[in-house]
């Protein structure tokens, strides 16, 4: 028996990975986070499945419908939005399998951020604009923020931010990052990347939080801020320039 966290991709059915999709077509348990994943990537279930949303569960009691199927030999698809590294609480859950020997396996998915900037259609990383990409959040009601990892630090960067978790707290953002980023600064925020309701609000530091406001998002949102996002006066990359020499392109003879 195996426990297998599985990243269910950002939203539409079908970005979530072969491997992914398969092990959950494989398993009679599948535990879902029913607010953020739909219910047609759950549909890859067998017939028969025990499928259950652990939006309402607490830690405790996802543990123990684990720890039941265990004792019955099931294998379980514990299935989580985006890729399960980022922010999916999946730690704490692979803690109590390990203290009491339950296998697991983790299978990766497409984040959000990156569905994010297909759907804007950008590049998150422009030579000499941008190189860095920060994930992170802000403090609201979750935990709080690790020391040198609050937004006025990591606004000093000057890199691409993909803010989770944040889209209340759209005000503190645009004064922890203005002094650094200018008041102009383009700031993209999508709702729900690649579901059908898929919402994109396009600003700066200085407006994004009206619009937003105007839109009534409230939840289920990524906030994207970086010079990247509406730069087009930008050099094209070494990658293919005919003058970088590389190991795949060698000098040519004249």
């Amino acid at each position: 028996m195996t426990v297998y966290f599985i990243g269910a991709g950002p939203g539409a059915p079908d970005l979530i990975t072969l491997r992914g999709r398969d092990r959950i077509a494989a398993c009679p348990v599948v535990l879902y986070a029913g607010s953020l994943v739909p219910a047609e990537v759950v549909a890859f279930a067998p017939e028969g499945a025990k499928v259950m949303d652990t939006a309402p569960m607490t830690l405790d009691e996802i543990i123990a419908e684990i720890e039941a199927a265990h004792v019955a030999g099931h294998d379980v698809a514990r299935v989580h939005s985006g890729d399960p590294s980022l922010y999916g609480a999946i730690a704490e859950q692979i803690r109590r399998l390990r203290a009491v020997g339950i296998p697991f396996e983790i299978v990766p998915g497409v984040p959000a951020y990156a569905a994010a900037a297909a759907a804007l259609e950008s590049e998150l990383t422009l030579p000499e604009v941008s190189q860095t990409v920060i994930l992170t959040r802000t403090t609201m009601k979750a935990s709080a923020m690790p020391e040198g990892e609050d937004l006025a630090t990591l606004g000093k960067s000057g890199a691409t931010l993909a803010i989770h978790l944040s889209i209340r707290n759209l005000k503190h953002i645009e004064a922890e990052l203005t002094p650094h980023y200018g008041a102009d600064c383009p700031v993209a925020v999508v709702y729900r990347a690649s579901w059908p309701d898929q919402q994109i609000i396009r600003g700066t530091l200085s407006d994004i939080r009206e619009k937003v406001r105007a839109a009534k998002i409230t939840r289920t949102a990524l906030i994207l801020v970086g010079r990247v996002l509406g730069e087009t006066d930008f050099i094209d990359s070494k990658l293919y320039d005919p003058n970088h020499v590389h190991v795949l392109r060698p000098k040519r003879s004249a």
